[in-house]
């Protein structure tokens, strides 16, 4: 029995509810859905998922086969759309994403390591100290308004001092804080 004969048996059986022939039919399948795939250009790699997606659709698709007809033609169309629509989506991707590895390599790891945390910890100490060197009224001002981003409004009302004052007080500490830590004043 030459095997279109074969595989059309299988499926005629498998539509009257043989589930060994079905099974048998699946698997016999698996050849020309491969070669066909091959065929048109799908890569290896992906020759796979283009299997998996054509008996996907000969599951949904089976009760469409006419027994009248010859069936390898019948599979070997669906297996060509799939294939179609596989290199498409790899067009896609190909046309989006970049393959570069080496990217990787010369970007650090987010995630803050132990010796990081012990940096920004000395620091927010040394901030704090400078910030508790200042002058009454400029310290209050980095602490409404910068620590704690209260609105100039709410430090006002806070304080009992004009939002004027409390700007000046903020920009003068910001200066003073500048040339403690180093920066340009």
């Amino acid at each position: 029995m030459d095997s279109e004969a074969r595989l059309a048996g299988l499926m005629r059986a498998a539509q009257g509810g043989d589930g060994a022939a079905y099974a048998a039919l699946l698997r016999e399948s698996v050849t020309l859905i491969r070669a066909v795939a091959a065929g048109m250009g799908v890569p290896p790699a992906a020759i796979d998922d283009v299997i998996q997606d054509v008996l996907l659709t000969l599951h949904r698709a089976r009760h469409t086969y006419d027994p009248r007809r010859s069936f390898t033609p019948w599979l070997r169309t669906i297996a060509q759309r799939r294939a179609i629509d596989a290199l498409r989506g790899a067009g896609r991707v190909r046309g989006r994403e970049v393959h570069a590895p080496e990217s990787y390599e010369s970007h650090p790891d987010p995630a803050p390591s132990a010796g990081h945390e012990a940096e920004r910890a000395q620091e927010a100490g040394r901030l704090r100290s400078v910030v508790a060197g200042l002058p009454g009224g400029q310290r209050q001002a980095v602490e409404l308004l910068a620590l704690q981003e209260l609105t100039l409004d709410e430090a006002a009302a806070a304080t009992g001092r004009s939002k004027i004052a409390l700007k000046v007080n903020l920009h003068r500490a910001l200066k003073a804080l500048r040339q403690k830590l180093g920066g340009d004043a």
